[in-house]
């Protein structure tokens, strides 16, 4: 079968210092399902399973039993060439990812010939009850729409989030900030108008007062902005 053959191989690449290293940064995965195989290991394992052609059986294996085979998932499905198909991969894989770093290295390269239907997409994610199909949708709009594409209503559409997920919050941060260096002047009225939650606010800050994107008078501006009690 080629998911034990798939297995065998993610553990014939394992690299054990590393597992130990990666299981320390995804408190949410059990550390037992952690091989330890390293990233660019499992992008060149990804293509070369794509070429020989084979891994339907291994994608509709879910749930996985290990963190390296979601992670090798997410690789296979960003270099699937058909967008059709990778959507509806995606829309079936979305509910098993459980871990920042799945869903990061989730970013199938043919969404950027598709956006406008995209988009469409995002707006139904981002109305998900889970934590990391929600936290999904934002890295999209954050990697899609903040040049080019832009729309004042995607940011608006991020800002009306509330959860109590720290990966989800951490997501709108992190998009926050990089709209910030990418669309200043759209953007800081959401910071000057405190549009995000305190702990959303301040942190976006942060992350922009940390990228050298920004210059140091927006720095010193946005340091003004902060809350200063966040529970």
């Amino acid at each position: 079968m080629i998911i034990e053959d798939i297995r065998k191989e993610l553990f014939d690449r394992q690299d054990t210092k590393y597992r130990d290293f990666q299981s320390k940064l995804i408190p949410t995965v059990d550390a037992g399902s952690v091989i330890g195989v390293r990233t660019p290991e499992l992008r060149k394992y990804a293509k070369a399973l794509l070429k020989q052609g084979d891994v339907n059986e291994f994608l509709e294996s879910l749930p996985h039993k290990y963190f390296d085979e979601n992670q090798l998932h997410a690789f296979i499905l960003s270099e699937i060439k058909d967008y059709d198909q990778c959507l509806r991969c995606v829309d079936e894989f979305l509910p098993y990812v459980d871990n920042w770093a799945t869903c990061d290295q989730l970013s199938p390269k043919i969404f950027k010939k598709h956006r406008s239907e995209l988009i469409k997409k995002i707006e139904e994610w981002l109305r998900s009850d889970r934590t990391y199909t929600v936290r999904f949708a934002v890295g999209m709009l954050m990697e899609h729409f903040l040049d080019e594409d832009f729309d004042i209503r995607y940011p608006e559409m991020v800002a009306k989030i509330r959860s109590e997920e720290y990966y989800i919050n951490m997501m709108t941060a992190w998009y926050f900030a990089t709209a910030l260096a990418k669309q200043y002047d759209m953007i800081l009225p959401f910071i000057e108008d405190h549009k995000l939650d305190d702990w959303t606010h301040n942190k976006s800050i942060q992350k922009s007062i940390e990228s050298y994107r920004i210059t140091p008078e927006q720095k010193e501006y946005l340091k003004g902005l902060k809350v200063k009690k966040v529970n």
